[in-house]
């Protein structure tokens, strides 16, 4: 009777030793916080109380390392492998308006660039109101150009691949990161469809080109997204 009582406190010992030396071990992993670390412990823990949360930060790590490595060499071919990579991943939605943003600024100048839709046929801008080319405005109140005069450039700021909604957050978010820089400036989300689903493009227009490229120069020292909209004309 003893010995089986022995035993069954040295086995409650040993369990809590176990338990103690995973906490300790998981608190160092979490201060080192490199994929090595996390690596290591799932070894020692493969089925441990904190393995899901251990794969689930490597899972982060590599996908942030990854990120780093496409916006560091910035080629619409490093986004698209990101993509294929992490489809859903947390900096999906930024590769998407990068890639986006590459094929709009690789549009021919005479042909009707992918993101102007909001040129008509005769390439001038459409007027405001109903009259206008169809396109999904991004706030319920639309705002007026403040700049000297209207243009017929434009910027686009994203692409999007969930929804409209996400242009919508996104343009939000731009506004009160740069309120000065967009005083008084309206968005459009103007849907793109392609093979692999439609894409919402966040996009403002009626710009001159120096304002156009103004905001653009200030959101891309940011490590903002901005292309350039030229103007359509048609071929003669």
């Amino acid at each position: 009777m003893n010995k089986a009582v022995l035993s069954l406190f040295c086995v409650v010992l040993i369990g809590i030793g176990g338990c103690s030396r995973q906490q300790s071990d998981w608190e160092k992993t979490r201060a080192a916080n490199t994929t090595d670390a996390y690596e290591q412990f799932l070894k020692t823990y493969p089925s441990g109380e904190f393995t899901a949360q251990a794969q689930a930060r490597v899972k982060e790590l590599y996908e942030e390392r990854d990120w780093q490595k496409a916006r560091d060499t910035d080629t619409q071919e490093a986004y698209q492998a990101f993509l294929k990579q992490y489809p859903e991943g947390k900096s999906s939605e930024e590769a998407r308006i990068r890639v986006e943003n590459f094929n709009l600024a690789q549009a021919p100048s005479n042909a009707t660039p992918a993101g102007a839709d909001a040129t008509n046929a005769s390439g001038t801008p459409p007027p405001p109101g109903p009259a206008a080319a169809p396109a999904m405005t991004a706030k319920p109140a639309a705002k007026t150009e403040t700049s000297p005069g209207t243009g017929s450039f434009g910027v686009q700021l994203g692409a999007f691949k969930s929804s409209a909604d996400a242009a919508n957050r996104r343009w939000a978010h731009l506004e009160k990161e740069y309120p000065k820089l967009l005083a008084g400036l309206s968005s459009t989300v103007s849907p793109k469809k392609g093979a692999s689903g439609t894409l919402y493009r966040l996009q403002v227009s009626g710009l001159t080109e120096q304002h156009a490229r103004a905001i653009c120069k200030t959101l891309r020292a940011k490590s903002q997204a901005c292309v350039l909209i030229r103007p359509h004309h048609p071929r003669k």
